[in-house]
């Protein structure tokens, strides 16, 4: 019995399983798709789609540079001890490797790419680590800058951070450079800045914080006008805290990071500055489901 690519489509997405196992075991199936989902249930590969709905909060961010460019991406799973399978890891990379040569607008283009040096798309691959794995694996997201672009990975790949500078060629080749992008990259997984720069903050992010400060500073029992002046203080200092340029190099708290940004430069008779940056936490964000151990048990009793 033939099938048509309908077909090889709706196996996919009741199973999560790759195009070439689909259409195998559609053939073996004789284009019966529940036949064909039975098979692949006995192969193993259909355990993508049973693990769709539960949480993957653990993983690993990682990062690769070029001469230039740089990316980093953060992929998920369920524990932290599939984080450290070699098998797992050497995915991720197998991501990194094919944002920079495809250059995807996005996770869902990303998606649908080929691997480089594979003839499977990045879906299949990852619905082929599922099944082998035994745990959901999620691509959650990536940024790629082109330029000068050094990067960091702390904890084995628990925090990431790419930071893009500014800096010509010669600049950029030169041991101190290299030596203040990773210090930099060290300073923002340390003190986690919102922004690079205070004109970059949104107009209603300080908004909302001063009416927070003044709030706090009225329930302190201060007057209006008292607490008005409180609340000027206070948002410098909140500002200095959530921008790069801004905060204390934790390595020589008497210079801002723009301060020691230029310093290196001066040094080095160059132009120096950040274009951009990117900090990566895993899981951060995500819901993690907390199951009481008890209450599953008793649910499989029952």
């Amino acid at each position: 019995m033939a099938f048509t690519p309908q077909d090889v489509k709706t196996l996919r997405d009741k199973t999560g399983c790759g195009m070439m196992d689909c259409k195998k075991a559609l053939t073996e199936a004789d284009g019966v798709i529940e036949k064909a989902i039975e098979i692949l249930r006995e192969k193993g590969l259909s355990a993508a789609a049973k693990k769709s709905d539960r949480v993957a909060a653990e993983g690993i961010v990682f990062a690769k540079t070029t001469a230039k460019m740089g990316v980093i991406v953060e992929v998920n799973s369920e524990t932290d001890f599939v984080a450290k399978n070699q098998k797992f890891r050497d995915f991720v990379t197998t991501v990194a490797d094919t944002i920079i040569a495809n250059n995807p607008k996005d996770v869902a283009e990303l998606m649908t790419m080929k691997a480089v040096d594979s003839n499977e798309t990045i879906t299949e691959m990852l619905n082929e680590k599922i099944a082998t794995i035994g745990e959901k694996l999620e691509i959650r997201r990536f940024v790629k800058n082109e330029g000068n672009v050094v990067s960091y990975i702390h904890g084995g790949g628990t925090h990431g951070v790419l930071v893009d500078f500014a800096a010509d060629a010669e600049t950029a080749d030169k041991e101190e450079f290299i030596t203040l992008g990773k210090d930099i990259a060290m300073h923002i997984t340390a003190t986690n800045p919102l922004y690079l720069q205070e004109s970059d903050i949104p107009a209603e992010v300080v908004e909302k914080e001063k009416e927070i400060l003044t709030t706090q500073a009225l329930n302190e029992g201060k007057p209006a006008n008292i607490a008005e002046k409180m609340v000027i203080g206070r948002i410098k200092k909140y500002l200095k805290d959530i921008c790069l340029l801004d905060q204390e190099f934790v390595k020589n708290p008497d210079l801002s990071i723009l301060q020691h940004v230029n310093e290196v430069a001066k040094s080095l008779g160059s132009t120096i500055s950040i274009n951009s940056f990117t900090r990566y936490e895993i899981g951060e964000g995500i819901e993690k489901k907390e199951d009481n151990f008890a209450d599953e048990v008793a649910s499989m009793v029952n």
